[in-house]
């Protein structure tokens, strides 16, 4: 069996998903390694494009290779987003969150017209396997915790962008739409990891033969 080589799987997810962009777009750009690849893809390609980061990390790789990156202030919605992921279920759902940038990669997928999902192989599963990352209010913190029980704070990466603090809830994910729904309507809780399939419009998974296999999410909802 042919290793896997996820460098040149995420390049070739990021080199494809960058073809779906056209020139006079408003793009939102996610955050992680697998966007990095995308970065310098978009500008290869397309130069007169408007870009909305969801990460101080993001803007600044993208305003090195050139890409144009505004506040995502007054602009109402988005041509195209695109992002990474931290698992991949085969009906959509995704854990997202390890960059600790959810909430605004969240904001800002719900505003696209469409999400592109770029991923390598070892990113799809049978099922979603916890911990989900959340985001939670300061203020509070200790009765937030108390609610949701199985939770634990990042060390080292205490922040989102906006100031959130971070953790980990690793309780059971047999059911993400139940999950997804209590973790939503909890007090204290900004956002979550929990990214459901009527968010997604397609998915681009990179292969180490340098080949991509796109899947489109047909409940798409937008």
């Amino acid at each position: 069996m042919t290793p896997i080589d996820v460098t040149r799987e995420k390049q070739a997810a990021a080199q494809e998903a960058a073809t779906l962009v056209s020139d006079g777009m408003t793009v939102g750009l996610g955050t992680g390694s697998t966007v990095a690849f995308l970065l310098p893809a978009l500008a290869d390609l397309h130069r007169n494009i408007r870009c909305i980061a969801t990460s101080p990390q993001t803007e600044s790789i993208a305003r090195q290779v050139g890409l144009m990156v505004e506040p995502f202030r007054d602009v109402i919605s988005l041509d195209i987003a695109i992002d990474g992921a931290d698992q991949i279920a085969p009906d959509g759902w995704l854990i997202k969150g390890g960059g600790a940038a959810h909430t605004r990669e969240k904001l800002v997928a719900i505003s696209a017209q469409r999400f592109i999902v770029i991923a390598d192989s070892t990113k799809t599963v049978n099922n979603l396997k916890g911990p989900v990352p959340v985001e939670l209010l300061a203020f509070g913190l200790g009765s937030t915790l108390h609610r949701l029980g199985n939770v634990t704070l990042r060390e080292g990466v205490p922040h989102s962008p906006d100031g959130g603090i971070i953790g980990d809830y690793h309780g059971r994910l047999d059911d993400p739409q139940s999950t997804a729904a209590w973790l939503s309507g909890t007090p204290g809780v900004v956002e979550h990891g929990l990214f459901p399939p009527e968010m997604v419009t397609t998915i681009i998974v990179g292969h180490t033969n340098g080949k991509v296999e796109q899947r489109i999410i047909t409940n798409n909802g937008q």
